[in-house]
């Protein structure tokens, strides 16, 4: 039976001229070299790993310039809108609820007017207030949130050409308002 130490091998002495009762250490045997490729080793794990974070960033970086945000302009979404209004033409109040929304949502949209959270009171009075639109517009605007208040509120049944006459005058506000440019005033050069 053989002991290990750290560095030697203790073996039982054998043969005929030991005697049993000593044991002799034998020298520890030379180290093996072995190879030394850890080098390379590390180096192509690195060079792995550097390729895998290269791989990495480029994907998430394409990705966030393939990403095209689609800017559909609020003229062009509300006329969607009150296209899609026809089908509601035989229910007066789901026809006016849906133009009154659609108008609002579009004047929020291009002149930043607070049109969808107020009442039509309250809209009305920031309207005279601002020079974004002129006065016609301004007595449109008027006009037509009123009538379909009456239909909304007062239980007025206008009849389909009425209705339609209602759709075509908001068609007429957005394509006159559409191409207005908000041009700030300039000063005057010294």
């Amino acid at each position: 039976m053989a002991l290990t130490t750290n560095s030697a091998l203790i073996v039982p002495p054998s043969g005929p001229n030991h005697n049993s009762n000593t044991m002799e250490l034998r020298p520890a045997k030379p180290l093996e070299q072995i190879p030394s490729d850890w080098p390379w080793i590390a180096i192509g794990l690195l060079v792995i790993l550097i390729v895998v974070a290269m791989a990495w960033w480029w994907s998430k970086k394409r990705k966030t310039l393939v990403k095209a945000v689609i800017v559909i302009p609020p003229h062009r979404k509300a006329k969607d809108r009150l296209h899609q209004a026809l089908a509601l033409i035989s229910d007066p109040y789901a026809f006016c609820s849906l133009l009154s929304e659609v108008l609002r949502v579009y004047l929020e949209e291009r002149f930043s007017l607070h049109a969808p959270d107020r009442t039509t009171e309250e809209f009305l009075y920031e309207l005279r207030a601002t020079e974004l639109l002129n006065h016609h517009q301004k007595g449109f605007l008027e006009d037509f949130l009123q009538r379909c208040d009456l239909v909304k509120f007062a239980k007025h049944e206008p009849t389909e050409p009425e209705l339609r006459k209602l759709l075509d005058s908001a068609l007429r506000l957005i394509d006159e308002t559409q191409m207005l440019e908000l041009v700030a005033p300039t000063k005057p050069a010294p």
